[in-house]
């Protein structure tokens, strides 16, 4: 079975959980949810135990993964290894991320 899903209905109901994580798919294999940040927030995430694919679908700021320091962008993709301590910093203009865990993200 597939699915479609809308990028508006995503902003929608990512508003309305108002938290900066919203999950909008979970299977076994893989789970996708959409992680917001104003500009100037502060990113509080730890080292996850999947790796993970950020899409930034709109914004920019930067991001450290490990050590090393990036600028992203809109149109940019992310991969960040299972384990890597990794946050978004500097965040100039809201970030819209498309998160993509693989496997399924665990709480």
């Amino acid at each position: 079975m597939g699915r479609v899903f809308h990028r508006a209905d995503l902003l929608r109901k990512h508003a309305e959980v108002e938290r900066n994580y919203y999950e909008f798919l979970r299977v076994p294999a893989i789970s996708g949810g959409m992680y917001v940040l104003p500009a100037g927030a502060t990113d509080y995430q730890s080292p996850h135990d999947q790796d993970e694919i950020y899409y930034v679908m709109a914004g920019a700021g930067n991001i450290r993964l490990g050590t090393e320091e990036w600028q992203v962008e809109e149109g940019d993709v992310v991969f960040v290894e299972a384990g890597l301590p990794h946050k978004f910093f500097a965040i100039k203009k809201e970030l819209v991320l498309l998160v993509i865990f693989a496997p399924a993200e665990t709480a």
